[in-house]
């Protein structure tokens, strides 16, 4: 039985694991270990906030408490339910953990810390999903190849632009976009991988182009990955 649980439990936090790390071999100034565990703990501080907020919104929007049946209502609850509050508190987070760290002192700085707050909240989500299904296997292999790396990519858009706002460019609309672009991904993503509950047909072409959204994201996600380590390699450069 404890095996089994330790098993589980390895399976839900296993991707979550692997794309820190992969962020963190990136940094070619590493972070002390202490802010990145901060950040990380920020990002599972904030499931149960989060979690009873977007309750309380369902139960507003969706007040018979019955599951959306169109299109329109997946969506609602993509974006409103799901996508806004959870983008929010992960920016909260990610605030308090940058408000007053004095290392973060290097554009890619943002991108990793937002992605330690994005994976904390990823693997404490995927914990809850992988824990609540019978057929635990499918449901880990599924979200460690699209929801967990979701959440990875949001949150390099989101420390991309945190990082922007910060350094260079304190313009209402990059501030605008430290949020407003990781709950547009956010939203659409979850959009199409909802719109399956509508019917069975639409879920079967709502996976294919959920597939498709996914490759897209993360291309974006890896180019502003690369912009930020060249921006700080070439500041380094120019200072020696």
């Amino acid at each position: 039985m404890i095996m089994n649980v330790i098993v589980v439990l390895i399976a839900a936090l296993f991707p979550a694991i692997l794309l820190l790390f992969y962020i963190w071999k990136k940094d070619t100034q590493k972070e002390p270990t202490s802010w990145l565990v901060k950040a990380v703990l920020w990002g599972v501080a904030i499931i149960i906030p989060v979690a009873i907020l977007e309750s309380g919104i369902e139960t507003i929007i969706f007040s018979e408490g019955g599951i959306p049946t169109s299109l329109f209502g997946t969506t609602t609850m993509a974006f409103v339910v799901a996508a806004l509050p959870e983008e929010t508190f992960k920016l909260f987070a990610l605030w308090m953990v940058l408000r007053k760290n004095p290392y973060f002192d290097e554009h890619f700085d943002g991108i990793v810390y937002a992605v330690c707050v994005g994976l904390g909240f990823a693997s404490m989500e995927n914990i809850m999903y992988v824990f609540g299904e019978e057929n635990w296997f499918s449901t880990a292999i599924v979200r460690a190849l699209l929801a967990v790396p979701g959440h990875y990519a949001f949150a390099i858009l989101m420390g991309y632009y945190y990082s922007v706002y910060h350094f260079v460019d304190h313009s209402p609309k990059v501030a605008a976009c430290v949020l407003l672009v990781p709950v547009l991904a956010h939203g659409a993503y979850d959009a199409i991988a909802m719109s399956g509950i509508v019917s069975s047909v639409i879920g079967g072409l709502s996976f294919i182009v959920l597939v498709y959204f996914c490759v897209k994201m993360h291309k974006v996600a890896k180019a502003k990955v690369l912009a930020m380590i060249e921006k700080d390699s070439y500041l380094t450069q120019n200072k020696s």
